[in-house]
């Protein structure tokens, strides 16, 4: 049986926009959560599992998501799918102009209840997704880690990952404490997430 929250973002969901200025970002009247991550990590995979449907393009190409992708859920809720970061064949003013672009987005969004950080379970926490968390810690919200891919893992693999992960966590003020397991391939985790995002939109 499909439940309320379920219900929530399986219907009414739409693209809204593609924003490369600050100029293009929609208005922000209502609450949003941003999902980051290295290129080729999920993002996109993840996305289309919590709205139930390939709204967002998937690409087996790093670096394919250049810009910030808006998807609006029910008119009460934003996604964002923020550009992929630590692409090695992104010249340093692509790289240079994105990290723009996030920073500039960031700075403004009162509305940003939560960014969702997500980490590739097969290799942890890298040196550039340590990186991001010092970018993001001086101008974002709470951060929020999903491992993704986790269907690629042993339970054995997984539960390590899990607690290397958040015991590295605790030296960053700005991550929450809670980690979530994911795969879009089993939904593992997906619901999870979705209760997560349904309750920053409560108040």
């Amino acid at each position: 049986m499909i439940t309320e929250i379920e219900k929530f973002f399986l219907k009414n969901t739409k693209f809204v926009t593609g924003a490369v200025s600050v100029e293009g970002l929609p208005s922000a009247n209502i609450p949003e959560v941003a999902f980051i991550g290295r290129s080729n990590v999920g993002k996109s995979s993840i996305i289309n599992a919590i709205l139930g449907q390939r709204i967002a393009r998937v690409s087996n190409t790093p670096g394919r998501t250049r810009e910030l992708n808006f998807f609006s859920v029910n008119n009460k809720l934003h996604i964002v799918d923020l550009p992929g970061y630590g692409y090695a064949k992104a010249s340093k003013s692509e790289i240079k102009g994105w990290n723009r672009l996030i920073y500039d987005y960031l700075r403004g969004r009162v509305e940003l209840r939560r960014i969702f950080m997500l980490i590739d379970s097969r290799f942890g926490i890298k040196d550039n997704d340590l990186e991001m968390i010092k970018f993001l810690g001086d101008y974002a919200t709470t951060v929020q880690i999903i491992l993704t891919k986790t269907d690629k893992l042993k339970a054995s693999e997984l539960k390590a990952v899990n607690e290397k992960t958040e015991s590295e966590i605790k030296q960053h003020a700005i991550l929450f404490s809670n980690i979530i397991s994911t795969s879009s391939v089993s939904k593992e985790g997906v619901n999870l997430v979705r209760e997560e995002i349904y309750n920053l939109t409560q108040y």
